[in-house]
């Protein structure tokens, strides 16, 4: 039997929730029967800095880092960071990007200049990416703070754990009393890429 390993990088920025989106997905490869290993950078994360997430599932996974160049999936949670890591996307590979832009307190030095039209950059380089509104998404089911699982749901279709497998990830992963909210926005996110 091949030893087919998925490769998926999640990136964003500090409070996005990409930690939570990334436990919500490697348990999701636990529960379907994946070896699993993941690694994450935080950064300055509580100060809306850079966090990522490599994710690695198999039969059996050797290291948590994504060879570069080898992602099969990439979720951006920021538009420029799409751009910045779309050359981590294997060429046969997909990328979700969600279409907040945070331009960061850098920015406002001179020392770096937030790209123009990040989202657009990407599609210039990249094969598949698609775009979403995860905020305004997330606000429709209730609250702005649903935008990891509105992402998730976003890449589902790329991956492959069963709607059953999902609901109880999500049943189980979020903070509670918000079960419901999340399933909602996981749908409306996997509703928003299709077709």
């Amino acid at each position: 039997m091949e030893n087919k390993t998925t490769n998926i990088l999640i990136v964003g920025v500090g409070g996005q929730g990409v930690i939570l989106a990334s436990e919500l997905l490697s348990k999701a490869a636990v529960v379907s029967g994946f070896d699993v290993k993941q690694s994450e950078v935080h950064g300055m994360s509580q100060r809306g800095g850079v966090v990522s997430s490599h994710i690695r599932f198999a039969k059996k996974v050797y290291s948590p880092l994504i060879p570069n160049g080898a992602a099969d999936v990439i979720l951006a949670f920021e538009a420029s960071e799409g751009l910045r890591w779309v050359n981590q996307l294997a060429k046969t590979g997909a990328m979700v990007v969600n279409s907040q832009e945070i331009v960061p307190p850098i920015a406002f030095t001179r020392e770096y200049t937030y790209p123009v039209d990040p989202i657009g950059q990407t599609k210039k380089i990249a094969g598949r990416v698609v775009s979403v509104d995860g905020i305004g998404i997330a606000e429709q089911c209730g609250d702005k703070r649903l935008v990891n699982t509105v992402l998730l749901g976003a890449i589902s279709a790329e991956l492959p754990f069963t709607p059953d497998v999902w609901e109880n990830v999500i049943r189980t992963g979020v903070p509670k009393g918000t079960e419901e909210m999340n399933l909602k926005a996981f749908k409306a996110g996997a509703d928003a890429v299709k077709g």
